[in-house]
């Protein structure tokens, strides 16, 4: 598997390869139908999490944001259907969330713990394949938008990450986190046949 030159991005064991950027780039209205269901669903997943733990002041302060963020990058994406002519639509979705979910454990605080390392790794890999989009899209006012996005991506896991860290001890973090990213990595080792954010 050929790997791109990206720097690497925390908490990403394995890169992007090389022919997931070929295949996203040669799909762009595609991916862009994708981003915008991968942002609707980020921020449903901020609202599941802020109604599974009501009590958790901080969670609840700080996925309040990510919730709000996500919804108008939603919007913003939304725009870039619009100026292409990209009606929404459904798609089939990719393995990679439910493969991961299937990782989360039922009961508690494991599942709490779980759920933050699992959405912490999703925003990751979103940043890592936003900031390569940018720098390989020929467009250069949406390879501009997601220069943008991938910053908001970085700060989105940086959350997750905190709260783990908030409600659990740093070494049960680590640890878990270690196996989790392993196994997303292993997830992504063969590229799915239809162009995702998360292929």
């Amino acid at each position: 598997m050929q790997l791109s030159k990206t720097p690497k991005i925390k908490y990403i064991k394995q890169p992007t390869s090389q022919v997931w950027i070929d295949q996203a780039i040669a799909n762009l209205d595609i991916i862009l139908l994708d981003h915008s269901h991968c942002e609707r669903k980020a921020a449903g997943v901020a609202l599941n999490l802020m109604f599974r733990y009501p009590s958790s002041v901080r969670l609840i302060k700080m996925l309040t944001a990510i919730a709000r963020e996500e919804l108008e990058h939603f919007e913003q994406v939304n725009q870039w259907l619009e100026r292409r002519n990209i009606p929404l639509a459904p798609l089939n979705a990719p393995p990679y969330g439910a493969a991961l979910n299937s990782q989360i454990r039922r009961n508690e605080p494991e599942r709490m713990l779980d759920l933050l390392l699992v959405y912490c790794l999703i925003e990751a890999r979103s940043h890592e394949r936003l900031g390569l989009l940018a720098d390989y899209c020929n467009d250069y006012e949406l390879a501009k938008f997601y220069r943008g996005l991938m910053v908001s991506e970085a700060r989105h896991y940086g959350v997750y990450w905190i709260l783990a860290t908030t409600y659990f001890e740093q070494k049960v973090v680590e640890q878990r986190l270690e196996k989790l990213a392993i196994f997303e990595s292993e997830v992504l080792s063969n590229l799915h046949l239809e162009p995702r954010i998360h292929s």
